[in-house]
């Protein structure tokens, strides 16, 4: 029998990359709100996953933008907490990205400042080709030593398996957190 394996994992992101629909998929419920607004995540939300081999608790935190109000602040400061406080990070940005955009660089570097171990999770690659895709994957992969690179589209059930598996290889064996 396997080691059990446990931890807590924080998704980030920028605004509106699919935070809440990735954890929705891989807790296999609706937890999170989903809507085309920004901002409709203001606190962190937790959902927990219990494998065979493994008890995953998530946190989708609200997403990275130009903080322009005292609210937007505390908001910002929930999502950078929360770094510090996983034993992994799912980073999510979109496909459709040419460049490491200013908040995703940010996100990056607080990433980078706290050596957290990380999962890039590119999503939305539905709407882009192979070799945008794989630039992408490039480009990302020369400023971090991310622990995997997974590419997705978080309204397709198919990616949930391999994602829950990866993470499942990246928690430490201990005993039953809840």
């Amino acid at each position: 029998m396997e080691e059990f394996k446990s931890g807590f994992v924080t998704l980030i992101g920028r605004t509106n990359v699919g935070k809440s629909t990735l954890i929705n998929l891989l807790v296999g419920e609706k937890v999170a709100a989903i809507a085309n607004k920004v901002q409709t995540t203001r606190t962190a939300i937790r959902g927990i996953v219990n494998r065979e081999n493994s008890q995953i608790i998530f946190t989708d935190t609200p997403g990275i933008h130009k903080p322009r109000t005292k609210l937007s602040e505390t908001m910002l400061d929930t999502s950078y907490t929360s770094l510090k406080d996983a034993d992994l990070v799912l980073f999510l940005i979109e496909a459709t990205s040419d460049e490491i955009g200013r908040g995703d660089r940010r996100i990056l570097e607080k990433i980078k400042e706290d050596k957290a171990k990380t999962i890039l999770i590119i999503n939305k690659i539905d709407l882009v080709k192979k070799e945008k895709l794989l630039k992408l994957i490039d480009l990302y992969s020369k400023e971090y030593d991310f622990e995997a690179v997974i590419p997705i589209s978080a309204t397709d059930s198919k990616y949930k398996e391999i994602i829950l598996n990866e993470i499942e290889k990246n928690l430490k064996p201990r005993s039953c957190i809840l």
